[in-house]
């Protein structure tokens, strides 16, 4: 019997409502949320030292959690930590939760997400941003997220935010480029602003030799850059992942999670390291992801460990 993507979709819905009612299943699932799991991409030409986190989320409730991975990243003694968005929690966010940034022992670079904006936070308007990408151009030469600004669209909350992150040491690109020196190898990031916000506007970035990371949030929102590797979040890996999800997520049909190759550019797109619209952090088969990036001994093609 052939079933359609959407019914696969409907399914797994309906099977994360069963699953989220089951008392002993809910127990394990608020354990694995505060567990942690890491990622090493490893490939030629790679710098040494970069960690990648996406989506902390952060609230009162997963503040202990998100400083013990903080903690963990300070023991890798990392050159440089990229966070790919999805710094706030709720209507009215605590913002001075992000001083937390300042116990990171090393520089920090990061964009911001639909929930820094306050866009499409909800199902229904969530699936509205979904169908407008869809039919946004995402072409290198032509890349127009800009249909998808609207009234929900709060750049106060994103400059407010900004200004906070700034005050801790984070550097938050908002379409900018910066080029750093790890280890005498020529890295640059470029930021590439919230696409659901409808604030996506890639820089010029000029020609260089430099290891080239794009740090997005949404990786729908990508367009197929001349660039080593792109960065992204806002997932959360589909939190929770039940049988036949990753099949279908390594099949190509979601881009749920981990190394996605269908154009020239690698894409990651990490599990994150919070989640959203629930009090307790839930997750299942699914834990939270530090992502560093390595140089690959023998010059190996990408590849994720």
């Amino acid at each position: 019997m052939n079933v359609r993507l959407p019914d696969l979709k409907a399914r797994y819905f309906v099977a994360i409502g069963l699953i989220i009612c089951s008392p002993m299943l809910f127990t394990y699932m608020a354990w694995e949320g505060q567990s942690t799991s890491t990622t090493t991409l490893a490939f030629e030409g790679a710098p040494g030292g970069v960690v990648f986190i996406a989506d902390p989320h952060l609230r009162e409730e997963n503040l202990d959690h998100v400083r013990g991975m903080i903690q963990e990243i300070n023991a890798m003694h990392p050159s440089v930590v990229l966070i790919g968005g999805d710094f706030v929690y709720g209507e009215e966010p605590d913002l001075s939760l992000q001083q937390v940034w300042r116990e990171v022992d090393a520089p920090v670079y990061a964009v911001l997400g639909n929930h820094d904006y306050k866009s499409g936070v909800d199902t229904v308007s969530g699936l509205q941003k979904v169908m407008a990408v869809s039919e946004s151009n995402r072409s290198v030469e032509g890349y127009d997220m800009s249909m998808l600004r609207d009234e929900t669209t709060d750049t106060e909350l994103a400059d407010a935010l900004t200004t906070e992150l700034e005050s801790t040491g984070v550097h938050v690109l908002r379409n900018e480029v910066v080029d750093l020196s790890i280890d005498g190898t020529p890295v640059r990031i470029v930021g590439v602003d919230d696409g659901w916000a409808g604030m996506a506007d890639p820089p010029e970035v000029p020609e260089s030799d430099a290891f080239t990371i794009y740090l997005i949030h949404e990786p729908e929102c990508r367009a197929d850059w001349d660039a080593d590797l792109i960065l992204a979040g806002h997932t959360h890996g589909g939190q929770v992942m039940i049988p036949g999800v990753k099949e279908l997520n390594d099949a190509g049909y979601f881009e749920f999670s981990g190394l996605i190759q269908k154009g020239e550019t690698p894409v990651y797109v990490s599990r994150g390291i919070g989640t959203s619209n629930l009090k307790t952090e839930l997750r299942l088969n699914n834990p939270p992801e530090i992502v560093v990036i390595a140089p690959s001994p023998g010059g190996a093609d990408l590849k994720a460990v």
